[in-house]
C-alpha cells in the first residue's frame, strides 16, 4: 500500500511469440524469464498483489511456482495478435481487482527492472499526484542520426541540418523503455485507456536496467550482464 492506497501488480504474458518462441519462459541466468518480474514485484515494498494474465498453460504454471496469483488463463478474445494490452488490463481491473487503486503494469521482457526501481516510481507517482508515471531511458543515439530510406537508399536528405553537430551539443532524447508504467486506477477506468496526459510524467532509467527482450540478441545481451556483472 501507499498512502492506504491498494496497490496490485499486473503482468501480462502470452504464449505467443513470433520472434523468440516460448520468451517469457525461457531460462535466463538460472530462472525463467518471467520469474525476474514477478520477483521484483514480489519484493516491491509498496506492491500488495502480483497478477498475471496470460493464455498458456505453462506460463501459468511458472507464475503459480513464483508466487503470483494467475486467476484463469484468458479468453481467447484476449489471446490473439490484435489483443490490445489496455483491453487484457481494463477486464482484468474489472473481475480481479475491483479493489485496486493504483495498478503498476509491469511487462515480464524487463528483468533487469528491480524492486527499487518500481519503489521509486511509485514514490513519484504519489509527489506529483500522478494520473500515469511511464518509465524511460536515454537514447543510446541521437534520433537525429536516424530516418527512413528512400527506395534507392539516396542519402541526401537523410540528416537534417540540426544534426550536424558534435555529439556532445545535441540535446538528450529519451525513449519509452517498456519496464515500468503506473496508472490511477480511477482515472484509467474512466478513460478507458493507457494514455499519455498533461499529468503523466517520466521515470528515468539506466540503459543497462532497460533492456527490452524481444530478440535472440537481446536475450544474450541480458543473460550475458545477468551472468557477468552481479551488481546491477
Amino acid at each position: 500500500m501507499i498512502d492506504g492506497k491498494k496497490v496490485v501488480a499486473l503482468i501480462p504474458a502470452r504464449g505467443g511469440s513470433k520472434r523468440l518462441p516460448r520468451k517469457n519462459i525461457l531460462p535466463l541466468a538460472g530462472k525463467p524469464l518471467i520469474s525476474w518480474t514477478i520477483e521484483a514485484a514480489s519484493t516491491c515494498l509498496y506492491i500488495d498483489e502480483v497478477i498475471v494474465s496470460t493464455d498458456d498453460q505453462e506460463i501459468m504454471n511458472v507464475a503459480v511456482d513464483c508466487g503470483a496469483k494467475v486467476p484463469e488463463l484468458r479468453p481467447e478474445s484476449l489471446s490473439s495478435d490484435q489483443a490490445k494490452t489496455e483491453d487484457v488490463v481494463l477486464y482484468t481491473l474489472d473481475k480481479f481487482a475491483q479493489d485496486a487503486d493504483i495498478l503498476v503494469l509491469l511487462q515480464p521482457t524487463s528483468p533487469l527492472r528491480q524492486a527499487k526501481h518500481i519503489e521509486q516510481a511509485l514514490d513519484l507517482f504519489k509527489d506529483k499526484d500522478a494520473f500515469s508515471i511511464v518509465s524511460v531511458t536515454a537514447c543510446e543515439h541521437s534520433p537525429l542520426w536516424s530516418n527512413i530510406l528512400p527506395e534507392d537508399h539516396c542519402l541526401g536528405r537523410f540528416i537534417s541540418d540540426n544534426a550536424n553537430k558534435r555529439s556532445q551539443e545535441l540535446d538528450d532524447y529519451y525513449r519509452l523503455n517498456g519496464a515500468i508504467y503506473i496508472f490511477d486506477v480511477s482515472s484509467l477506468k474512466r478513460l478507458k485507456k493507457l494514455a499519455y496526459t498533461d499529468n503523466s510524467y517520466a521515470y528515468i532509467m539506466s540503459n543497462k536496467h532497460s533492456i527490452d527482450i524481444d530478440t535472440q540478441l537481446d536475450f544474450d545481451f541480458a543473460s550475458f550482464i545477468l551472468t557477468c556483472n552481479h551488481r546491477i
